[in-house]
């Protein structure tokens, strides 16, 4: 069996998703079947399993002979849960900074069905518990915490433009996107009807145009490595902009926010998945958006 973990409030979205449904234990969905790859699953359990005791003690023997480090999910029966991670080797708190390496090993998940019965799987796709990823943050540079969308994608999916590409940021202001590409040492277009934060602006490499974006034309700007984009628009008009970059020839590495306007809609959403060489995931940063990438395979 595999079970997928819904981030809070998605739960709808990651069933619209899932073949095979077995059943579902608050936001955790366990399923028949193979591994599927949906959008709003934040955490996989890849090897799911349904284990009955009798006591606390057996509980944690029962997952310590299956797996080393363990990460709870419990939606009731708490304080037994508690009991018997307390039992289990202490999983340290695993917060990393910008582009360091992932911790080594994924660790194992698992939750109470009742007071006598175990679901868990000694591995997950995750190294962070139930895959919420933490980071040092900086509280200092970045205008807004959007930038923590780059962040996760460059560190945990390794998606990132190389140093001395020259890359577009639309939807930029007030600039978190433009001070992570430009941390990593691209050379960024930022564009926006809004103006950047002036510390932004002022960073080298950084060149703003105050403009709607999809008054922006591809020749406009000229041959990019990477489009990226933070827009707040409807889906459709989003796939429009992606689709004319696309066909311009301009421009073969994407990674775009995905916002949805009230309801999720789910049509734009599969017409994006119909791309090539596409993966869009719903980061642990994401609100009620999905994040896409578009990865040419020649590309560096």
């Amino acid at each position: 069996m595999i079970a997928y973990l819904a981030p809070e409030k998605f739960l709808p979205d990651l069933l619209e998703e899932l073949k095979y449904v077995k059943s579902v234990h608050g936001n955790l969905v366990l399923t028949d079947g193979p591994l599927q790859n949906p959008v709003w699953a934040q955490n996989i359990w890849l090897d799911a399993e349904i284990i009955p005791f009798e006591s606390i003690t057996q509980a944690a023997k029962a997952l310590k002979s299956r797996g080393k480090l363990w990460a709870p999910y419990t939606i009731e029966n708490h304080r037994r849960a508690q009991l018997i991670q307390d039992q289990l080797p202490k999983l340290r708190p695993r917060v990393i900074n910008f582009l360091d390496p992932l911790p080594e090993n994924n660790l194992g998940a698992w939750m109470l069905l009742d007071k006598n019965t175990l679901l868990a799987s000694p591995t997950t796709n995750s190294p962070f518990p139930l895959g919420e990823v933490q980071f040092n943050e900086d509280k200092k540079n970045p205008p807004s915490r959007a930038y923590l969308k780059l962040w996760e994608l460059f560190t945990v999916y390794g998606i990132r433009p190389d140093k001395g590409q020259r890359v577009v940021d639309f939807g930029s202001c007030p600039g978190g996107w433009t001070w992570v590409l430009q941390t990593v040492g691209c050379e960024v277009v930022s564009i926006d009807r809004a103006p950047l934060e002036p510390h932004i602006a002022a960073l080298p490499g950084v060149k703003f145009m105050k403009t709607n974006a999809f008054n922006v034309k591809p020749e406009d700007i000229g041959a990019i490595d990477w489009f990226f984009s933070d827009i707040i628009c409807y889906p459709e008009k989003l796939l429009e902009l992606v689709q004319n970059w696309q066909a311009s020839g301009l421009c073969s590495n994407f990674v775009c926010t995905i916002k949805f306007q009230g309801k999720t809609d789910y049509e734009t959403l599969k017409k994006f998945l119909a791309l090539d060489n596409v993966r869009i995931q719903h980061l642990h940063h994401n609100k009620h958006e999905v994040t896409v990438w578009i990865k040419a395979p020649s590309s560096s």
